[in-house]
């Protein structure tokens, strides 16, 4: 943005900002509900069939307020391309995921919503009507016919994310529902401190926008990609339909990192829940709930995090296992107290012998091991259902992370207890280790709840934990800082902060993802000279229309820089001693405005892993456009202050220190066991070509 440029959305008062863009938001370019492109209705003929027909997509339909009986005694939905309904159709199992060898015959339905996915690879083309069809008696008890070139919603495909900052590009992504998008070869550094998918309306990505969960239904910022498959869904009421644009965007810096339009003339299927794709990412990721619940059990060595989805409620279990060891968690077997005896748990453990995570649903009959008829058993040794899906896992820092979906209600009267959601209830958690079997083993005393402990699976914002990067035992050691002294030719581009490694722990600010190396030393402190030139050759980008990579260099009094998007008042408290001109009119513009070079990741950010910044170097390379550095040329007055700091102009936050000494100062070292001895430390700051030190500093 240049100076002059008026601030985003021009002059329009805030608020009336926010009606427009809300505005935007609630009118969606299709009226709610939308199921889908009308068939028809049902026409009964016999056992009370009701029902209005809508084609989901070319082999999905859906059944609007179905009626009938039950009283057929081999009803099923049945489908067939002769002129009229007969026996030469095919079967159409409901429900689709049914547990039994043969699907099960038609259950009486009174206004219930079915969704029918065709059988076989059939389209609605390659079909002519829809019936409810007894077999025994081969009678029709009602039907449907599909019109005569019925042109179904599809899919919509889209052009790749634009790629405009931190290695973000993927492949053609799709709209596979009104709620659902299909981002193939996701690629992100995932160096972003506050970034998410985000959603929203307008000619470009604002900060007017709407977090989008990630592909495990989190809200955490988004970690790296390297090329993978990933499914997101649209959060509460809102549609592909509602909404201008997807983005990758941080929210704390309000910085686009890529993005893609959504057109206008869209006709995609409802989105009905027909829509079940596997990604590369669907088991193997962080899957912590997008809700906020979280509660710490057994010593708060055991982190539980809950949220309920529609009839099934999705937990996530955290904590430091051993080889072979499980964790359990569950409803008591009495209300009030921690009982075993009787309780419905969920047994996770990662399973060594094929590096994947495991649940069980386990039911408690007799305090012994399970011996195929009672015990603490795996519901399937009972003969009854596992009714815990793995959902995803991983290990990480020595925490074994798993998350499960399982029914609210009870399935199993006697092996299975009900998840309440309007009140608390007793749960009960423990760890043990896994027998021969893989099946849980007797536990320790210690290693299981011994008081009540009520969680509210209801609970919107339940949250005591003291979150997971805690339970890793903190993070990495940050890098030593680095000083440059005695050198008058220094380059300055653009890299990534380093993570918890780098950028903050030295400078004590934020960071959004990247900061200026200097001579490719992260962030290093600089000495100068007064009374010396210094030559700055600038490649901090020169491309005014991409934010994300246009950062021209100034130096200045202020700790915190981004002097160009500041009001005139803040301006006034800085002082800028290089990097900055003013127009006729008195406007402020930066000066030093060069080609963009950017240090970028190989593949993610390898800061967590690296001990040091020389090892970080090698997992980066560096990436020029095309054009010419900008030459910023500072001579150091002698009233210059002793502090200042080279920043940038259009953001806060990217750079560090400027130590501005007298002629024949010697070089300070700040920490006395820096590896220049008291002898080497006589010699003169004007005598030194460059020293590069690693060193801690105190402040």
């Amino acid at each position: 943005m240049t100076p002059r440029d008026p601030p985003p959305y021009g002059a329009l008062p805030y608020v009336f900002i926010l009606l427009i863009l809300n505005a935007g938001l609630s009118a969606s370019r299709r009226p709610e509900p939308y199921y889908g492109r009308v068939i028809g209705r049902l026409t009964q003929y016999a056992h009370g069939i009701r029902g209005t027909v809508y084609a989901v997509d070319e082999s999905t339909v859906f059944v609007r307020g179905f009626a009938y009986d039950g009283t057929g005694p081999d009803a099923y939905f049945w489908v067939g391309d002769t002129p009229q309904p007969s026996p030469e159709g095919t079967l159409v199992p409901y429900p689709e995921d049914y547990a039994s060898r043969d699907p099960p015959v038609l259950s009486a339905h009174t206004n219930s919503d079915i969704l029918l996915r065709l059988p076989a690879g059939k389209r609605l083309r390659d079909i002519k009507w829809i019936s409810v069809w007894c077999r025994r008696f081969t009678v029709n008890f009602g039907d449907v016919f599909i019109p005569p070139g019925l042109d179904p919603p599809r899919p919509r495909v889209l052009p790749e994310f634009k790629r405009l900052a931190h290695g973000l590009r993927s492949g053609n992504i799709s709209v596979l529902d009104a709620k659902t998008f299909y981002i193939p070869n996701l690629h992100y550094d995932g160096a972003g401190p506050d970034a998410y998918f985000w959603v929203g309306n307008g000619s470009e990505p604002s900060p007017f926008g709407t977090k989008v969960p990630n592909e495990m239904g989190s809200l955490n910022p988004l970690r790296g990609y390297q090329g993978e498959d990933i499914e997101i869904v649209l959060p509460g009421k809102l549609t592909a339909y509602d909404v201008d644009w997807l983005a990758v965007w941080c929210v704390e810096y309000r910085h686009n990192f890529g993005h893609v339009y959504i057109p206008k003339d869209l006709d995609v299927p409802p989105a009905l829940g027909q829509t079940k794709i596997t990604t590369s990412s669907t088991t193997s990721q962080t899957p912590f709930s997008a809700a906020n619940n979280c509660k710490e059990i057994l010593d708060k060595r055991l982190q539980i995090r809950w949220e309920i989805q529609g009839d099934h409620v999705q937990i996530t279990l955290a904590a430091r296992l051993r080889k072979e060891q499980y964790m359990a968690f569950g409803v008591s077997g009495a209300e009030g107290r921690p009982a075993m005896l009787g309780a419905d748990v969920v047994v996770a453990f990662w399973d060594s012998r094929f590096n994947q995570p495991r649940v069980a649903d386990y039911t408690i009959s007799h305090l012994a091991q399970c011996d195929g008829e009672r015990g603490v058993c795996p519901d399937t040794r009972l003969g009854g259902s596992n009714d815990a899906v793995v959902v995803s896992g991983h290990q990480k820092s020595g925490v074994t992370t798993i998350t499960y979906r399982r029914p609210l209600a009870a399935t199993e009267s006697v092996k299975d207890k009900e998840i309440l959601t309007t009140r608390s209830q007793s749960v009960i958690a423990a760890f043990g280790p896994l027998n021969s079997r893989y099946e849980a083993n007797a536990h320790s005393f210690m290693d299981t709840t011994r008081n009540d402990v009520q969680l509210d699976f209801g609970a919107q914002s339940d949250n005591s934990c003291i979150g997971l990067a805690e339970l890793e035992e903190g993070g990495p050691a940050p890098w030593a800082a680095r000083v440059l002294a005695g050198v008058s030719t220094l380059t300055a581009r653009i890299g990534p902060a380093g993570g918890r490694r780098g950028y903050t722990p030295v400078t004590g600010h934020p960071s959004w993802g990247i900061a200026w190396y200097i001579n490719d030393l992260l962030i290093p402190e600089i000495y100068v000279e007064r009374g010396k030139t210094y030559t700055f050759l600038v490649e901090g980008g020169d491309d005014r229309t991409n934010p994300a990579k246009f950062h021209p260099f100034y130096i200045s009094d202020s700790s915190e820089g981004g002097f160009g998007q500041k009001k005139e008042e803040e301006q006034r408290k800085q002082r800028v001693f290089a990097g900055v001109a003013y127009d006729n009119e008195g406007y402020p513009y930066p000066t030093a405005v060069g080609r963009y070079c950017e240090w970028t990741h190989k593949t993610v950010d390898q800061s967590a892993t690296s001990d040091t910044f020389e090892q970080y170097m090698q997992t980066l390379q560096l990436e020029c456009n095309e054009g010419e550095p900008a030459v910023l040329n500072w001579t150091v007055a002698h009233e210059t202050p002793d502090l200042l700091y080279y920043q940038c102009y259009t953001h806060n936050n990217l750079g560090w220190k400027i130590h501005v000494v007298d002629p024949g100062t010697l070089v300070p070292l700040p920490d006395k066991s820096a590896i220049i001895n008291s002898a080497k430390q006589l010699t003169s700051f004007a005598s030194l070509v460059i020293l590069t030190l690693t060193l801690t500093l105190h402040r």
